[in-house]
This record gives C-alpha cells, sequence and structure tokens, in this order.
C-alpha cells in the first residue's frame, strides 16, 4: 500500500515540524502503531508516542490500493494513557 497525504494533512506536517513530527513518524505512526483505533466514517487513527508528554495521533482511511493520511495532531499524552 502506498501512502499519500491530503492538502490539509501536508498543512499539519508543515506546522508540526517544529515541535519535531515529520513525514518519516507519520508513516511509521501507521505502519507500527502503539495503538489502532476505529475513528468515524470508517476511518482509522493511529497513535504513538511523540515526546513523554504527546503522542502522535495520525487519521487516515484505508482504500484498496491506498492509505490517505486526513489530518495530524499531537494530543497529551495523559488524555490516552488508560487508552493505550
Amino acid at each position: 500500500m502506498v501512502i499519500k497525504f491530503t492538502p490539509h494533512a501536508k498543512d499539519k506536517l508543515l506546522r508540526l515540524k517544529a515541535i519535531g513530527v515529520t513525514k518519516e513518524k507519520v508513516i511509521k505512526a501507521i505502519e507500527k502503531p502503539e495503538k489502532l483505533t476505529d475513528g468515524y466514517w470508517k476511518r482509522k487513527i493511529a497513535q504513538s508516542k511523540l515526546t513523554e508528554d504527546l503522542v502522535l495521533r495520525v487519521i487516515y482511511e484505508e482504500l484498496e490500493e491506498d492509505k490517505i493520511v486526513v489530518t495530524i495532531y499531537p494530543a497529551q499524552r495523559r488524555r490516552y494513557e488508560n487508552k493505550i
């Protein structure tokens, strides 16, 4: 499968670069997530550790041939730590 980014996800990637979010980290989160849950509209939410206090959450859609990253955001680890 090929991992593609929507224009919105590309923009978020640029804005989150300052806190260490890279395309490689997003791809790794999708390929080997610490946590994977179902989201709305048949989307998936992949989660991986970003820092001691933050997790990286990646929302994406799985199509037949591709995975499409819809959005990326950091979240407080404590908000999800009981669910990891």
